[in-house]
């Protein structure tokens, strides 16, 4: 049985996320998301949130599996018992990185392989940061997220517009 490990921050999960886990989950014996719990910049949905939000996107895979973890993602990828890390590619900026990463985690662990999925055409310009922002200014992010994380980011900005308004010292 192959298992696979897709790591990622998921803040929030896009299209292109889901598009990867699935089209993956069409090869692979499993397929463990693995949510990052600490990544190096803010975040706006807590780990369990993201766990929570990508686990209902994928509802109905019955081989993938959606996990928080933190550390080295490839001693996570040992303790879920992965040969193969799954990353997505949307252009020629992303692969200097994950060549990197790559190397990185082949001088780790030799034996566990990466294997890059070129995102689909109608997602290659989706990213998590681009999506919040649209949600941040009003606009319609259908068709970039599933419509669960797209309910869960409005309600997120919609309570963070309303904290906003509140006087500071009313707020402590």
């Amino acid at each position: 049985m192959t298992t696979a490990l897709y790591p990622g921050s998921f803040d929030p999960a896009t299209m292109g996320h889901l598009d990867i886990a699935t089209r993956a989950a069409a090869i692979f014996d499993k397929i463990v998301v693995g949510v990052y719990d600490a990544p190096a910049k803010n975040v706006l949905f807590t780990t369990e949130e993201r766990v929570a939000l990508f686990a209902e996107a994928l509802h109905g895979t019955p081989n993938v599996e959606v996990k928080s973890f933190s550390g080295l993602t490839v001693d996570f990828a040992r303790s879920v018992n992965a040969q193969v890390i799954v990353r997505g590619l949307r252009a020629i900026s992303d692969f200097e990185l994950e060549m990197q990463m790559a190397l990185l985690n082949r001088k780790m662990v030799p034996s566990l392989e990466v294997m890059c999925f070129m995102t689909s055409l109608e997602y290659s310009f989706l990213s998590s940061s681009i999506v919040k922002e649209i949600v941040s200014l009003g606009g319609s992010i259908d068709g970039m997220v599933s419509d669960n994380i797209a309910k869960a980011l409005k309600e997120k900005y919609r309570k963070l517009k309303e904290s906003a308004s509140i006087p500071r010292y009313l707020n402590s």
